[in-house]
C-alpha cells in the first residue's frame, strides 16, 4: 500500500513487535511496496534489518460483518502453512519469523495483525511480465514443489470454496446501492450503472466455470505466484506473501505463469503428470479481475478519504469495469 494506515499509530506497532519478538526498534521506515499489507523496514538495536507486515483484518474478511477473529485465523493458517513449508525443506519459502510464543504472527489490536520477516536482500520486480531470464521458469519450479509438497506441509491449510470476498458489496453496487463515504462512491456508482451488463457477465461467467471445479484435484497452492511476489537472490529465487496459501486446483498458481502459448501449462504437466484444464486456467484468471472489482467496491461503499491508495483502486475498477466490452 502506497500510505501507512491512519487509525494504527507508529508507537503501537512499535509495542507490538517488543511484545511479539522481543525487538526494540532502532527505527521503523514505511516502504509503498505492493498492494493490499502495509510494510515497514524495521532496524532493531543491534543494527539487523527486518520486514514487517501488517494486515488490516477488515480486507482479510470472506464476507461483510465476518468477524475479525474469523479473519485472522485464516491468515494464521496461511502463514503456519509458510512455516510447514519452509520447515519441510522448500528453501524458496519466505516465511515468518515465529514470535516468543511460537506464532506465524501477532495481533496489534482487534483491528491489525502483524508478521515479522528476516530481511532478504536481493533483485525485487513489479507486478506484470516477466521479463528476467529464465524467470518464468524458475517460478514455475518453485510452483510444482509447492504442489507437491508433502501432507504435512498443509494440514492447517484452507481449502478454496471459490468465493470472492466482497462480492456482496459488489452486487450491491451493481444495484446503485453507494453510499456517499468519499470522493469516488459517485464515480464508481456511475461507471458500473454505464456497463452493468459487463460486471454481470462477468459474475455469471465466473459461477459457471466455478461450477465445474473438481475438488479431488486441490494441491497446496500459493495464490499469487507472479513477478511481483518473486526475488532473486544469490543462492536463488524466493517467493514472498503467503498469506494467500490455499488447497485450490492447480490452475489457481498456473494461470499466473501462463503466456497464452501452452508451453507452460505443457511443461507442468510433464513435471507433475497433472494436465491443467483450460477452463480452470480461465476460472482463475477471471476471479482476480471479479475480485478487484470486488475490493473497490467495498472500498468505496465505506468511508474514504481519496488517498494515493483510493486513487490506485479507481484505476484497477476503471480497467476492470470500464474497458469495452
Amino acid at each position: 500500500m502506497n500510505t501507512p494506515p491512519r487509525e494504527l499509530p507508529e508507537e503501537r506497532l512499535a509495542y507490538a513487535l517488543a511484545a511479539g519478538w522481543g525487538l526494540a526498534a532502532g527505527s521503523l521506515v514505511y516502504r509503498p511496496v505492493g498492494f493490499g499489507s502495509h510494510h515497514w523496514e524495521l532496524v532493531d538495536g543491534g543494527g539487523t534489518r527486518w520486514f514487517v507486515t501488517v494486515d488490516d483484518l477488515h480486507t482479510k474478511r470472506a464476507a461483510p460483518g465476518e468477524p475479525l477473529d474469523r479473519a485472522y485465523a485464516r491468515l494464521r493458517a496461511s502463514l503456519a502453512t509458510a512455516v510447514a513449508l519452509r520447515a519441510h525443506g522448500l528453501d524458496f519459502v519466505v516465511a515468518p519469523v515465529a514470535t516468543v510464543e511460537g506464532a506465524p504472527l501477532s495481533r496489534v489490536d482487534s483491528r491489525f495483525s502483524v508478521a515479522l520477516y528476516e530481511f532478504v536482500d536481493g533483485q525485487s520486480f513489479g507486478w506484470g511480465e516477466f521479463g528476467a531470464v529464465g524467470h518464468r521458469q524458475s517460478v514455475l519450479e518453485m510452483v510444482v514443489a509447492l504442489h507437491g509438497a508433502p501432507p504435512a506441509a498443509g494440514e492447517v491449510a484452507a481449502v478454496d470454496d471459490l468465493r470472492v470476498p466482497g462480492r456482496a458489496d459488489l452486487e450491491a453496487a451493481l444495484a446503485g446501492d453507494v453510499p456517499d463515504g468519499g470522493p469516488y462512491a459517485r464515480p464508481m456508482r456511475d461507471l458500473l450503472a454505464a456497463r452493468p451488463h459487463r460486471v454481470r457477465d462477468m459474475l455469471a461467467r465466473y459461477d459457471a466455470l466455478a461450477a465445474e471445479a473438481d475438488p479431488a484435484r486441490a494441491v497446496l497452492t500459493h495464490g499469487e505466484p507472479h513477478p511481483g511476489n518473486t526475488i532473486r537472490t544469490p543462492r536463488g529465487w524466493r517467493l514472498i506473501d503467503w498469506d494467500t496459501v490455499l488447497r485450490a486446483a492447480p490452475e489457481r498458481d498456473l494461470w499466473h505463469l501462463d503466456p497464452g502459448d501452452g508451453s507452460i501449462l505443457a511443461a507442468y504437466a510433464e513435471a507433475t503428470g497433472v494436465v491443467p484444464r483450460p477452463r480452470m486456467v480461465e476460472l482463475f484468471r477471471l476471479r482476480w479481475e471479479v475480485a478487484d472489482l470486488a475490493a473497490a467496491a467495498s472500498r468505496f461503499r465505506a468511508p474514504h478519504a481519496g488517498d494515493a491508495d483510493d486513487d490506485a483502486t479507481w484505476e484497477i475498477l476503471a480497467a476492470q469495469a470500464g474497458a469495452a466490452p
